[in-house]
């Protein structure tokens, strides 16, 4: 039976390396090392819980990495090159030590008989299910290399929406965070100075001068427990979101009604359902099994449970336009699209339009976000520095204006 262990060596160059690899016993940690060019140093075996923490605190592999490892797998097997060849020739090129150390124990599990798809099945933080299924597809029909260029795809597609993603949320988080600054340090540096000057008046403040000289009070005062409420209110969110179902739901749901990111959320998230549909449909996969794969990637348990019914309805016998339709969550177009492609009996490439149509809407509703978002932020913080002039500048007047009388 395979352990874990912690390994250290040095490799071809005499350079140090680390990593963490399954083997029967040490000299079946020293010859997988060796067959590389390694030379073993020291190692221990790893226990469960230590396991746990090495693998949070290691850096995964990258999508990117991903991306150029089944490329070359892909080209190896148009070339005729072995599979084994190729699953070595990737273990020892790879430059992510935690890839390499992954692909040396599904080289192990391949040279032991065990089949590809299974050997990734061991890896599911690396492979998630649906390469696992293509891979498999594959393996039945024989025809690894047109599985390989369906993972291609779906990887390029998921870098893709995971990069607008980050788009739609890297902006709003800049300016919020800049704004916070600003009027944090307006607040706890700036007014109390300004207070200062308007105490020594000696007239009474208006109400809007007082209500600054409260707001800046607890600003220096409060400013530390603000930040550690806020951090307990995360975290305690966290928690709730990953231990309550019903919280999880009730929060998805609130999610899905925000203004702008609504929208946006629920776009990306039937994106990401008809993409591994499609790619899952055109690798061969019967439709339930499709449907059972897809709905996990959507991410929001509203929708998820709305496409769980639409799975049930498909295997009552419901055609599946019929069955998104009833859902209530796909636009009138798609489902108008999908029943042509049942209709014609060109799914597959209807599926491709929908992708696409996903992938157009979704980037509008990014671009149309942020364009909303940036004037929206610029009001507040108008709103905050004229409530400072007002507050300010009015006692000032007051006072000037009495003194000219």
């Amino acid at each position: 039976m395979a352990v874990k262990f912690s390994y250290r060596a040095l490799n071809t160059k005499g350079h140090p390396v680390r990593g963490v690899i399954s083997a029967a016993n040490e000299n079946d940690l020293a010859q997988q090392l060796s067959s590389r060019g390694y030379e073993l140093i020291d190692c221990k075996e790893v226990g469960e819980k230590t396991g746990k923490l090495s693998a949070a605190l290691t850096r995964g592999v990258k999508t990117r990495d991903l991306i150029q490892m089944f490329v070359h797998l892909e080209q190896l097997q148009k070339a005729g090159v072995p599979l084994m060849e190729g699953l070595a020739d990737i273990r020892d090129t790879t430059e992510s030590a935690k890839l390499r150390d992954v692909m040396m124990d599904i080289y192990r599990d391949v040279s032991e008989g065990q089949s590809l798809s299974a050997a990734m099945a061991a890896h599911p933080k690396e492979f998630s299910h649906i390469f696992i299924s293509l891979i498999g597809a594959g393996e039945e029909t024989g025809n690894l290399s047109d599985s390989f260029k369906q993972v291609i795809t779906h990887l390029k597609w998921t870098d893709e929406m995971n990069t607008k993603v980050k788009k739609a949320t890297r902006y709003p988080k800049i300016v919020i965070v800049v704004i916070s600054l600003v009027v944090w340090l307006m607040m706890a540096k700036v007014i109390p100075q300004i207070t200062e000057f308007l105490s020594s008046l000696d007239q009474e403040p208006p109400p809007i001068t007082r209500a600054l000289m409260a707001t800046s009070e607890f600003f220096v005062n409060y400013t530390i427990h603000l930040v550690v409420i806020i951090f307990i209110t995360v975290v305690i969110f966290k928690i709730l979101r990953s231990i309550s179902y019903g919280f999880r739901r009730a929060t998805d749901s609130i999610a899905l009604r925000l203004p702008m990111f609504g929208n946006l959320i629920r776009k990306i998230s039937l994106s990401r359902f008809a993409q591994t549909f499609g790619v899952l449909f055109a690798s061969g996969l019967e439709v339930l099994k499709c449907l059972k794969s897809a709905e996990q990637t959507c991410g929001n348990l509203v929708l998820l449970e709305a496409l769980e019914d639409v799975r049930q309805q498909v295997q009552q016998g419901t055609p599946l336009s019929d069955a998104l339709e009833t859902s209530g969550e796909f636009p009138s177009m798609v489902v108008r699209m999908m029943k042509i492609g049942e209709e014609s009996g060109n799914l597959t490439t209807v599926l491709n339009q929908v992708v696409e149509f996903y992938n157009n809407d979704v980037n509008d509703a990014v671009d149309a976000m942020i364009q909303a978002i940036e004037p929206a932020l610029t009001a507040v913080l108008g709103l905050i520095i004229v409530w400072i002039l007002a507050a300010v500048f009015g006692p000032v007047y007051d006072t000037a204006t009495t003194m000219g009388m």
